[in-house]
């Protein structure tokens, strides 16, 4: 189950956490290693206890963890240091990223981010853009939302009016949440000062979708 509700963006805001790979590595008897891993994607973790810090805060933290009854739903969260198409320091624009070529007879396209790094690259699929905040060209011309296309905000999946032309460039600027889901089935908060508290330990986990 899935709620299409962002856990509130203040209070993700400060909190740790990042990407996680599972790597299997087993160590020969000559000293080589043998590497492999059984993930094509790395799964996100973060602690939104971190943001935490007032009375209200804690409220509206109960509030949407017993909305989400525990572990059982999931949900969007901001990943603030990891949530446009763009750098950080960049505004969205349609070419951001390459999400596809056309072949005269596909429509739909999954939207992705690509991690580059030398000429090494990781394709991302987003499956939770922004409503509001797509941007798409093809062929190099930007497109219009609700005329040459469409997109479906709770799979990241973009399909044309027409299929583009073959060899087209399908680019995309986006922002996007992570789908999550508590990692606990229990909250504990402590108080630390008068009108104020602390719940040190708000475990978030990222969920296939």
């Amino acid at each position: 189950m899935f709620h299409e509700i962002r856990f509130p963006a203040n209070l993700s805001f400060g909190a740790s956490g990042g990407p996680e790979r599972r790597t299997e590595v087993v160590t020969l008897a000559n000293g080589y290693e043998e590497r492999n891993t059984p993930w094509a994607h790395a799964r996100r973790r973060y602690d939104a206890g971190l943001g935490l810090s007032a009375l209200d805060d804690l409220a509206t933290l109960i509030a949407f963890f017993e909305a989400r009854q525990g572990q059982l739903i999931g949900f969007r969260w901001k990943d603030w240091s990891d949530y446009k198409s763009c750098l950080p320091s960049q505004d969205i624009a349609g070419p951001d990223q390459l999400i596809g070529l056309g072949d005269e007879i596909t429509t739909q396209f999954q939207l992705s981010k690509t991690y580059r790094s030398g000429e090494t690259s990781y394709i991302r699929p987003i499956t939770k853009p922004v409503a509001g905040s797509i941007r798409v060209s093809r062929g190099g011309d930007p497109m219009v939302a609700g005329v040459d296309y469409s997109v479906d905000v709770t799979t990241g999946i973009v399909t044309f009016t027409d299929p583009p032309d073959i060899g087209a460039q399908i680019r995309a600027g986006f922002e996007f949440d992570v789908p999550v889901r508590f990692a606990t089935d229990t909250i504990r908060t402590s108080m630390s000062r008068f009108q104020a508290g602390e719940a040190p330990d708000v475990p978030v986990i990222e969920v296939r979708i």
